[in-house]
């Protein structure tokens, strides 16, 4: 924790104003799940960073009074200001982390405090997007916010957050889910993909792209899930492949071969697939077939476009080739991949 965030507090805060950027509110409170907390300020301050268009987002901590709270790691916190302060002015974005018991046996269980779910339903109610991380979902349910929604939560709660709450759709296997306004994170580490998928709703997926860049991570697209990700922003450390990788990403659409490339950057064909080798530790043609699916998957989370023109605009040509990339790479069928990760668009 930062030295001057620890002495902020000598004096108390007054009510945030609603007037400074995007207000975005974290709720904490005992045993909270300390990267939960810190996770998503790290990914907002890093969106500040990388556009000067943006008002920007302010993060506050709200905890029921100003005593510091311990985090299941042990880590206290100071919050910034208490949940009746935070519910006097217009929250932009509510984040509500989560907490565990194991017991003896072993067994994981959500902590779901009655308090914590009353602050939380009045906060959400001054709030224009409602999000949990982890088992955080398991406040958001007991507060009725995801009564009649599809939700994920850590995989090792799925099954008491669908016994608990039966109006609830629960899937454990996305990495986080979008329901309107409201938003649903998997477990821990995932906090920091739905943070990306916020700045990409906000501010475009070329800023979210950039911040991914700068925490060493890949993008995951809206409805996103670890095990069909493709990692297509490996950092490179010369100048040279850089360019050639945006120059992919611009053409993706036109038929891409070595000697292009290699025409391109001003190198031989040998050269050129050294090149990809050292830097991104793959082949030319295996890295733009990933370049493409990736793409293809974001036309079929976020379009109703048909197979043809996906298969066109990402470079397949025929929808037998984008086929054959989705069953080589992800498993599966470009059908089968938006039938289960078709983003719902907000009203």
């Amino acid at each position: 924790m930062p030295q001057e965030h620890q002495e902020q507090h000598q004096e108390q805060e007054q009510p945030v104003p609603d007037t400074v950027g995007r207000l975005i509110v974290i709720v904490l409170f005992e045993g909270v799940d300390l990267l939960d907390v810190t996770g998503p300020p790290e990914v907002f301050s890093l969106a500040k960073r990388e556009t000067e268009a943006a008002a920007g987002y302010r993060v506050v901590l709200a905890a029921e009074s100003m005593a510091p709270v311990t985090t299941a790691a042990g880590v206290r916190i100071l919050p910034d200001v208490t949940f009746n302060e935070a519910a006097e002015g217009r929250i932009d974005t509510l984040i509500v982390p989560g907490s565990v018991d194991v017991d003896s046996s072993g067994r994981v269980r959500a902590n779901v405090d009655p308090a914590l779910v009353a602050s939380v339903k009045v906060l959400a109610g001054r709030t224009r997007r409602v999000t949990s991380v982890c088992v955080g979902a398991h406040l958001l349910a007991a507060a009725g916010l995801l009564d009649g929604k599809r939700a994920t939560t850590h995989w090792s709660t799925a099954q008491q957050l669908a016994a608990e709450h039966p109006a609830v759709e629960v899937d454990a296997d996305p990495i986080f889910i979008r329901e309107g306004n409201v938003w649903t994170g998997a477990g821990i580490s995932a906090c920091l993909d739905l943070s990306l998928a916020l700045i990409a709703d906000d501010l475009g997926e070329a800023v979210a792209l950039r911040v991914a860049r700068q925490l060493v991570m890949y993008l995951k697209r809206p409805s996103g899930q670890s095990q069909f990700s493709v990692p297509l922003e490996q950092v490179s450390t010369t100048r040279r492949i850089e360019d050639i990788r945006h120059h992919i990403m611009r053409n993706v659409d036109q038929p891409l071969t070595v000697a292009d490339l290699a025409a391109y950057a001003h190198v031989s064909d040998r050269h050129l697939t050294r090149l990809f080798k050292t830097e991104l530790g793959t082949t030319p043609h295996t890295y733009i077939e990933s370049i493409r699916v990736e793409k293809a998957r974001h036309g079929l989370e976020s379009t109703d476009a048909t197979l043809e023109r996906i298969a066109t605009a990402c470079g397949f040509g025929t929808t037998d080739t984008l086929v054959r990339a989705f069953r080589r790479r992800l498993n599966t069928t470009p059908t089968e991949y938006r039938r289960r990760f078709r983003v719902p668009q907000a009203d």
